[in-house]
């Protein structure tokens, strides 16, 4: 995300980023190391763009109302929510990965596989996914956010 964006701007990326890798994570039937790569990725640039617009609020101005407070609360939830996914993709790299030497190390015969399969992992990526657009409506329908900020960010 540009430095540039208005925060309006901003979190109307964040949740557009939020929902696309949310589709990518629920369309994809198979799992592949160099899509998790990716994910991840895309999981810790959209933290990033959310921390970088969490900076930019609090440096604005000092926030002591609680209306201000909740929004930086809901913008920290949302970078959050993007590391956590974050998280949960890489451990189903993990996984994926551990799982593929395994079979490969077999000598004979189906190898057993414990614990959750890297499918399920993507799924709870997906699902912490899920509360981003509710924290970008949450900010618009309670207005928090207030019309007259910077739109560059402090250097």
């Amino acid at each position: 995300m540009p430095d540039y964006l208005a925060p309006t701007e901003a979190l109307s990326n964040l949740t557009t980023e939020a929902l696309d890798l949310h589709r990518a994570l629920r369309g994809s039937g198979s799992v592949h190391v160099r899509t998790l790569a990716a994910r991840i990725t895309e999981a810790q640039t959209l933290s990033g763009n959310a921390l970088r617009l969490l900076l930019t609020l609090a440096q604005d101005q000092p926030r002591s109302r609680v209306k201000d407070l909740l929004l930086l609360e809901r913008v920290a939830q949302i970078a959050k929510a993007g590391q956590d996914a974050g998280a949960e993709l890489a451990a189903a790299l993990a996984r994926a990965v551990e799982n593929q030497r395994r079979c490969a190390g077999a000598a004979s015969g189906p190898v057993v596989l414990i614990g959750p399969s890297p499918q399920q992992f993507i799924e709870s990526a997906a699902d912490l996914l899920d509360c981003i657009p509710a924290h970008y409506h949450a900010i618009y329908r309670d207005g928090l956010l207030p019309p007259n900020l910077p739109t560059h960010q402090p250097s």
